[in-house]
């Protein structure tokens, strides 16, 4: 796995996503692009720590379970599902 491309991956999509897309909130004082890494591992289910590791290309192999609720959560299309189990 090219965890430097899945980091890219993960990133450019959490940034392309509004709150409200995922039906989130967004406050007044909101600097983030986009999600903010929290808010994608909550809606995922996963730690904070164990996402922002994944995006810096730090991570071990994420099992299918961390990948479908990631692409979940993301609100991937199903060529960005099979880029992202590649």
């Amino acid at each position: 796995m090219d965890r430097d491309a899945l980091g890219t991956f993960l990133t450019r999509r959490r940034e392309s996503l509004q709150p409200g897309d995922v039906g989130l909130v967004a406050g007044p004082r909101r600097r983030a692009v986009g999600l903010r890494r929290e808010e994608v591992a909550q809606l995922a289910g996963m730690s904070t720590d164990y996402y922002t590791r994944m995006e810096q290309g730090r991570s071990t192999q994420p099992s299918t379970q961390i990948l479908g609720s990631l692409a979940r959560a993301l609100r991937l299309t199903p060529d960005e599902r099979d880029y992202l189990f590649r």
